[in-house]
C-alpha cells in the first residue's frame, strides 16, 4: 500500500471509537489524515464535546509535520517551547503537540497517514487510535 485509502482511513476511524466505548473511555473524536496531512475521515462519537474532531486534527497535524508520533513532541516541546509556540501558530495546518496521535505505515514501514483521537486522556486516545490501525492491518509507531 502506497497511500491510506478512503475506505481503511474510514473503518480505522470507526474502529478507533469501537474501541474507547468498548473500554468505556469517554466519548471520543478521532481523525485520520494522509501523508500529506488532509482529512481522509473523521468522526465523534455520540455526546462528545465540540471540540474533540479539531484537537484530533491538531495531534495528526504534528505527527505528519514532523514525523513522529504526538508523545514524542510532548517531550520535545517542554525541552523547545519557543520553537513550538511558533510552529503552531505559523503553520498553515493545526498542530497541537499533544499524546494522541500516532504515524501510520504500510507494510514497508513508508508513512502512508497519522490517526489522532481526542476525548480521553492521551494515552487512552492513543491506546485506541494503536488497536485500530492494527485492526486494519497496518503499523504504527509505538
Amino acid at each position: 500500500m502506497t497511500a491510506l485509502s478512503f475506505e481503511t482511513a474510514h473503518r480505522i476511524v470507526a474502529a478507533a471509537i469501537a474501541e474507547a466505548r468498548k473500554l468505556g473511555y469517554k466519548p471520543m473524536g478521532v481523525v485520520a489524515v494522509d501523508a500529506a496531512g488532509q482529512v481522509l475521515a473523521s468522526g465523534r462519537d455520540d455526546g462528545a464535546s465540540a471540540m474533540r474532531l479539531d484537537i484530533a486534527l491538531g495531534k495528526t497535524g504534528g505527527c505528519i509535520g514532523m514525523g513522529v508520533n504526538s508523545r514524542v513532541l510532548v517531550e520535545r516541546a517542554k525541552t523547545l517551547p519557543a520553537f513550538f509556540n511558533a510552529v503552531a501558530a505559523t503553520s498553515q495546518q493545526k498542530f497541537i503537540p499533544q499524546t494522541g496521535a500516532v504515524l501510520v505505515r504500510d507494510a514497508a514501514g513508508t508513512v502512508i497517514g497519522a490517526v489522532g483521537a481526542s476525548g480521553g486522556t492521551g494515552d487512552e486516545d492513543e491506546q485506541v487510535v494503536m488497536a485500530a490501525i492494527t485492526a486494519a492491518g497496518l503499523r504504527h509507531d509505538s
